[in-house]
């Protein structure tokens, strides 16, 4: 009863230092796992435009995902298995040796090969695994493009030739997946082979030695029991050894991204109080790795309040320059000043922030209507005030009448990517995104193509009222857009075609004014 009680204790001992122990590695490991996300998504806050557009989603995703997993798989469950298995041998192997050395020999013989078998094994079932997570990486993403896209679907009649590529995907899944299985499948018998190998080679032995009388039957059952309290730790080895590399090529990884410097960094910490006044200075722009100038030697001046107006063909170059504007992008050449600073050297959080920024391409998040318009404003604000600011930008965007037909009304949520709200939607709903910020800047790079002539119409009568004091550029091919500008630029292949004001340009009778007759031309005809 002695024995039993004693053999009772250690086990709860056992049990209560285990608790402990995965209580301090585990759980430290997953405080290690935060820390990683935390400052891998830090990193892709800091990273410029540029990065973005050379790495692909799936990429990026991996890494603070994957990569993260099986970092965090080394510093926890590999560390805590290895401390095991060193404490477990010793102790083990000590008690063993202590009884009988020649059968000691003899019953750790088939555990180096359990170990090497595990590895290899391991080894295999990663290879699988990742393969299986790359088609379902496929397939997940070809389903969300189907969702996003599945107006273009149906208008296509495109459903069945989906239905059979995504069958396809499925069944390289399902490939995969069984490949995997099959593996596995083998994994757990080869495990128990050894084990039996093991614990026949103890009783054949064994039993040799009590013939000898070199050792009991109590001896042989003793060493039983420590075969198979030296299994697992023994098989552990082989995966804690395919973790750590698993880990170190995650971790070479997730260095490397860290490591990045982004090419567009704030110039200064100081406050910039910005009051409008632009100039481009010889501004010329080809985008990183490519040959093409984009933009050659372009320059112009805007006073603070004064609007300007940049039109011209498609590929022009105007979006390019509400890119370097809000800098995206820095110049090839050539300085972009604001209020005199080369906003190089600027505070940039204080430049982008007093910059009200329309895009081309419209991106809206999968929230409601009133967290969307109030994206870029104080969430600490007042309810009351939040909601009074929220309707003054949608009606000066001319879509709070839109909003309030819908059940919800502004609480209405716009599903992934703005997908339940047509183009114009969209594009008033960024409109009233930039204005309720009251910013010093206002950049609308082509913002006003998706809505039809009134709305436009009602929008730039909303915006010559917001317009007033403040600076304002407008990217636009549409001459209704940019005719009441003060200044107009025409560009063309990248550089400025013709300047100077609606009448002014309309009397040349360049560029601009056979862009005007032409647009004139299709509204007839309309």
């Amino acid at each position: 009863m002695v024995f039993v009680g004693l053999v009772l204790l250690v086990a709860l001992l056992k049990g209560i230092f285990m608790f402990f122990m995965r209580q301090t590695i585990i759980v430290v490991s997953r405080y290690i796992e935060y820390d990683l996300k935390n400052e891998i998504y830090k990193q892709y806050q800091r990273l410029d435009q540029n990065f973005y557009s050379t790495n692909n989603t799936g990429d990026l995703m991996n890494r603070i995902s994957e990569d993260v997993s099986r970092v965090r798989m080394y510093v926890g469950p590999a560390v805590m298995y290895t401390v095991n298995l060193v404490v477990m041998f010793i102790l083990v192997i000590w008690a063993m040796v202590q009884v009988n050395l020649e059968l000691t020999l003899y019953t750790l013989l088939p555990l180096p090969v359990l170990s090497f078998v595990i590895y290899s094994v391991e080894e295999i079932i990663n290879r699988k695994s990742e393969k299986v997570q790359q088609r379902l990486s496929d397939l997940s993403t070809f389903v969300q493009e189907a969702f996003s896209g599945i107006r273009v679907l149906k208008a296509f009649v495109r459903e069945a030739h989906s239905d059979e590529q995504f069958t396809k995907q499925s069944n390289e899944y399902k490939k995969a997946s069984m490949e995997l299985v099959k593996v596995n499948a083998l994994f757990f018998p080869a495990l128990l082979i050894l084990v039996g190998l093991s614990t026949i080679i103890t009783l054949y032995v064994g039993g040799i030695k009590v013939m000898q009388g070199a050792i009991t039957i109590g001896n042989v059952a003793e060493f039983v029991i420590y075969v198979n309290m030296l299994t697992w730790p023994v098989a552990s080895l082989g995966w804690v050894v395919s973790l750590v590399q698993r880990a170190a090529a995650s971790q070479q990884r997730i260095n490397e991204f860290l490591l990045i410097n982004p090419a567009i960094v704030s110039g200064s910490n100081q406050p910039f109080d910005v009051k409008g006044a632009i100039e481009f200075e010889h501004v010329s722009f080809s985008f990183p790795g490519s040959t093409t100038t984009v933009l050659n030697d372009i320059s112009f001046k805007i006073q603070p309040g004064q609007s300007l107006a940049i039109t011209g063909r498609t590929g022009s170059g105007k979006s390019t320059v509400a890119a370097l504007l809000v800098r995206l992008y820095d110049p090839t050449s050539g300085t972009v000043t604001v209020d005199g600073f080369d906003i190089k050297n600027a505070n940039l959080d204080a430049l982008r922030a007093q910059t009200g920024f329309v895009p081309q391409e419209v991106f809206l998040f999968s929230d409601t209507i009133a967290n969307n318009i109030a994206f870029g404003i104080p969430e600490k604000m007042r309810q009351e005030e939040r909601i009074a600011r929220i309707s003054q930008a949608a009606s000066d965007a001319a879509i709070l009448d839109n909003i309030m037909e819908f059940p919800n009304q502004l609480e209405t949520m716009v599903g992934e990517r703005g997908i339940t709200l047509s183009g114009g939607q969209k594009q008033r709903i960024s409109i009233a995104r930039a204005i309720i910020r009251n910013p010093a800047i206002l950049v609308f790079d082509d913002c006003l193509s998706a809505v039809d002539t009134r709305t436009e119409e009602t929008i730039l009568a909303n915006l010559q009222r917001i317009m007033k004091g403040r600076t304002t550029v407008i990217i636009s091919h549409r001459a209704s857009s940019v005719k009441d500008a003060d200044h107009i630029i025409v560009l063309d292949q990248g550089s400025i075609a013709e300047q100077g004001n609606h009448a002014f340009l309309i009397s040349k009778k360049g560029l601009y004014a056979e862009m005007i007759e032409k647009q004139s031309m299709e509204e007839e005809i309309i």
